[in-house]
């Protein structure tokens, strides 16, 4: 039993017994004494004595024992602490011999045997780095490869929870925000076709069998083409999972408006049609018509030339859109043909308006090139240039020269012959008619000529936009990690957490405080997943006090248009589900969590590890246990920019917690359980929460 309590009670008991076995023989001298003597007018004066030798006894033991703690005892506790840091943590500053002056040789041999540690662990390392270098270039083309591919890949264990997911899964599920490690795949999409297409492929009994299946997202009801083939191993569970998704909710919609259309034209064009086939069946073979007859004939046909029109307009934007034509630069065509026209020995002037031409630049050019080329072979053109203009939403391009003007006729040739030599089977009117546009020769001013080509959809080229962050977000081990209800029996590497921290506008929130920011960030499987972070500021309904803008920085005008604290707290509530929840000095930020309960609907009753008390545990509670002082005794630089926000000291408290963890599994602390039986014994400092 003595083996559980520290060496501080342990040295404290043993001083304690020994004061109380000095008292005993004080007395027992004392008594023997007094038997001897055998006078009873002695007894006041043997008591007396007895009282001062016993008093001066225990002063003596009292003194003795607190020298002993004070350079012995905690400086051995300091001492194994600082030790446990550099053996598992891999924290390498030097360690304070100062404290340990008492001990001989043993700070120094310590710090010895630490250096060596260091030197040993620095020369594995870069052994193993050098060893394995090549693995992690290959690793990082393969996440390169994987993260841009242009549909989403997830890969799922056998109980259905993320093991990989790629940024186009991101957006394809959980619209921009991160799913999340080992969270349920069943939080994003529907069960019952995955659950489905499953069990399917595990009864075929045929490894490399795949299926697709068409399923759907739980919120928004975006549809998702899937397949899914089943990844190997499982060891008797069941198989896992990989799962390609493609968005085909705007295919369908694309088919659903031309369906629209095609109806619309039959349903607009059978009216007037049978209007104009009764006019004529009524009127004589050779007859003039009526006037009435006549002017309901015309107006049939202008019916009917309307709505051929329209619809033909309609038809040929719903060509564009569908057409895959891709937003090329107005300058980037200009240069290319410029280029294509010098290579051949004619020289191009060109000037271009800052619009994006919705239109396939190839083709574009190609066509461009081939009558710039005619033109010159054929009618004498000189001084060609180019002009693409803004028109509204549109844009025009201007193929100009000075010389003879162009025949239809002519033209109409040009536009059969082939796009380019290469390619016979398209023609340069096909390029018209899959960009449903069409090119008719006009006179410019200056006396020169031009062919006009309008490109229906343009806009004006603006700032670059951020590039979007590809990345992949993954941890194979999860795929075999074995799994139990019992929170208290798990390993603590088995364990998701969830690390946050919150910035209020003051200390007491029964009188009515409130969050004006809140961070967390996921551990899964012993590491921090950097693409997984909630982090957002709080409008708290109230006014945020000066004293507290000087500590967080947070003004009243920056959380203005920010999300009130009822939604913040429901989506950081799914953001932490399943996960043990871990603060430093938890008390005061979940009073926070749990004051909303009952108005919410919700219960923050997740499990809660606290980094003060797991500090305490490895460094004692004679040591500060701020997160300034844990965090410096870790190793850990929080720089000052980010100091008391709430997503920094957050990052700060996970990378505590994870230095954390080797120690305590160095001491035998592997569970939940195990863990929280050890923090429970250092409840003077904090309550604990579970």
């Amino acid at each position: 039993m003595l083996d559980r309590l520290s060496l501080r009670i342990r040295v404290f008991l043993f001083f304690a017994a020994l004061g109380l076995g000095v008292v005993v023989a004080i007395s027992m001298g004392f008594g023997l004494g007094y038997r001897r003597l055998a006078a009873p007018e002695a007894l006041s004066g043997f008591v007396q004595a007895w009282v001062v030798a016993g008093f001066v006894a225990l002063l003596l033991v009292a003194w003795v024992w607190f020298l002993f703690d004070a350079n012995v005892a905690k400086p051995i506790d300091i001492l194994s602490g600082a030790l446990r840091a550099r053996a598992h943590s891999d924290v390498t500053s030097d360690m304070d011999v100062a404290i340990a002056r008492y001990l001989g040789d043993l700070a120094p041999a310590a710090t010895a045997a630490a250096r060596r540690l260091t030197e040993t662990r620095s020369a594995l390392a870069e052994s193993v780095m050098r060893e394995t270098q090549r693995l992690s270039q290959e690793k990082a083309r393969l996440e390169t490869l994987l993260s841009d591919v242009p549909v989403g890949v997830l890969l799922v264990s056998g109980d259905h929870t993320l093991a990989f997911y790629n940024t186009q899964a991101v957006d394809l599920m959980a619209g921009g925000v991160a799913p999340g490690l080992d969270r349920r795949l069943f939080d994003y999409l529907r069960d019952g076709p995955v659950r489905h297409a499953h069990d399917r492929l595990i009864a075929t009994g045929d490894p490399d069998a795949a299926t697709d299946l068409l399923c759907t997202t739980t919120t928004g009801a975006r549809v998702l083409a899937a397949r899914m083939r089943l990844t190997p191993g499982g060891q008797g569970a069941a198989p896992g999972y990989v799962l390609t998704l493609r968005d085909v909710t705007a295919d369908l919609s694309a088919h659903a408006r031309r369906e629209a259309l095609l109806t619309e034209v039959f349903d607009r064009m059978r009216r007037p049609a049978a209007n104009l086939s009764t006019l004529m069946a009524v009127v004589p073979p050779g007859e003039a018509l009526p006037e009435a007859m006549e002017r309901a004939l015309r107006q049939e046909l202008g019916a009917l030339s309307q709505a051929v029109t329209e619809l033909a307009g309609r038809h040929d934007e719903g060509r564009i859109e569908g057409g895959g034509l891709t937003q090329t630069r107005a300058l980037d065509l200009a240069d290319g043909l410029k280029a294509r026209l010098e290579a051949e020995g004619v020289a191009l002037q060109s000037t271009a308006a800052e619009v994006l031409l919705r239109a396939n630049g190839f083709e574009i050019i190609s066509l461009l090139d081939g009558l710039a080329l005619h033109l010159r072979r054929e009618i004498g053109a000189e001084d060609l240039s180019l002009r693409i203009d803004e028109e509204d939403s549109s844009a025009m391009i201007r193929l100009c020269w000075a010389g003879a003007p162009l025949g239809i006729g002519a033209l109409e040739r040009w536009l059969e012959e082939p796009l380019d030599r290469l390619v016979p089977e398209v023609s340069c009117r096909s390029v018209l008619a899959s960009h449903a546009t069409e090119i008719w020769p006009e006179p410019v001013a200056g006396g020169r000529q031009s062919l006009c080509l309008p490109i229906r959809q343009a806009r004006r080229a603006t700032a670059r936009p951020k590039p979007v962050i590809r990345s992949v977000v993954y941890d194979f081990d999860l795929l075999s990690r074995a799994r139990t209800d019992k929170v208290a029996e798990t390993p603590l590497e088995a364990l998701t957490y969830v690390v946050f921290d919150t910035e209020t506008t003051g200390l007491l929130p029964q009188q009515g405080d409130e969050i004006v920011q809140i961070a967390a960030v996921r551990i899964v499987n012993g590491r921090r997943v950097d693409g997984e972070v909630f982090d957002t500021q709080v409008n708290p309904r109230r006014s945020i006090p000066l004293s507290s803008t000087e500590v967080h920085g947070i003004t009243e005008a920056m959380v203005a248009d920010a999300p009130e604290v009822d939604e913040v707290l429901r989506r950081f509530h799914k953001f932490a589900e399943g996960a043990v929840l871990i603060a430093h000095n938890a008390p005061f930020d979940m009073q926070f969590l749990r004051r909303r309960e009952a108005e919410l609907g919700l219960a923050f009753d997740h499990p809660v590890l606290d980094t003060v008390l797991l500090s305490a545990v490895i460094y004692g509670q004679h040591e500060t246990h701020s997160l300034d002082a844990l965090t410096h005794r870790l190793g850990i630089t929080i720089p000052e920019a980010d100091r008391h926000t709430a997503i920094g000291d957050t990052v700060a408290t996970a990378d505590a917690f994870l230095k954390l963890m080797p120690m305590l599994k160095g001491r035998e602390l592997t569970t939940f359980g195990a863990v929280l039986t050890e923090v429970r014994k250092h409840g003077r400092l904090l309550k604990d929460l579970n």
